[in-house]
């Protein structure tokens, strides 16, 4: 029997956008700035298709929390491949303050609502850069967990996955037990662009739209930001005549 799996996907600001902060300093500038799907989590819908066409799974769920325009996303999602979507609405203010627990608290939910074997989520988002959310999930299940996954393969029987992951020293191969929880990372695969007659067919998938509140889950912030910043100006590099006269610039910035 294949596996159900849940995905995750989430709106953010295109990775090619520069990024402006807004005047008030609380927050990036959004409106009226090109939005799309969060790289890594577009990489996790790729694979999950990928397992289905492999005959692995035999349905996939997309999820997204966010405003009204997280329903394009999951539109992209189901163009790629995805079977159907579900799509839990907050309004901008809410979503500006919303923290990987709350969004793991709404996976966790729809986990037991919705019979899911296997999750599969981008490794973080690049708006956010947290990379919590996976492991947040893995908690609050009590599930295996892989996280940034270069490779995954099942076994025969879909019990078990080996997962190859990134870390700082080099490449890790592990395997858990599924049900689990597997977040994407660059390597893992290159997503495919959906095609015109699938994106045709998605807007006959459905898609079910939920507040919080369905799921039992309090939207009240847990993180305050205070000030948001741009990234200091780096100051200019300088040219030196020989190798002693930069030892001696470096000595002076106490480097050596």
């Amino acid at each position: 029997m294949g596996l159900k799996i849940l995905v995750g996907v989430k709106r953010a600001i295109d990775y090619a956008v520069k990024i402006r902060v807004r005047p008030d300093k609380l927050g990036v500038v959004t409106e009226g700035i090109k939005h799309s799907m969060n790289p890594f989590d577009e990489i996790a819908v790729e694979e999950a298709i990928r397992l289905k066409e492999k005959k692995k799974a035999d349905e996939i769920i997309a999820f997204s929390c966010g405003p009204p325009q997280s329903q394009e996303t999951l539109r992209t999602a189901l163009a790629m491949g995805v079977d159907k979507a579900i799509h839990v609405e907050v309004d901008q203010a809410t979503h500006e303050a919303i923290s990987p627990l709350h969004v793991s608290k709404m996976i966790a939910k729809l986990v037991a609502e919705h019979s899911i074997d296997l999750v599969l989520l981008g490794k973080q988002a690049i708006d956010g850069d947290n990379a919590q959310t996976g492991q947040m999930t893995a908690g609050l299940l009590g599930w295996p967990q892989a996280t940034f996954a270069s490779e995954l393969h099942l076994s025969d029987s879909n019990s078990e996955a080996q997962v190859v992951r990134e870390v700082d020293g080099g490449l890790q191969t592990i395997k858990v037990k599924l049900p689990a929880v597997i977040t994407a990372d660059l390597r893992l695969n290159e997503p495919r662009y959906a095609t015109l007659p699938n994106i045709m067919k998605a807007k006959k998938k459905p898609l079910t739209k939920l507040s919080p509140a369905d799921l039992g889950v309090d939207m009240t912030p847990r993180i305050q930001v205070l000030s948001v910043e741009d990234p200091p100006v780096r100051e200019a590099g300088q040219t030196v005549p020989d190798v002693s006269t930069l030892v001696e610039k470096l000595k002076g910035a106490g480097v050596i």
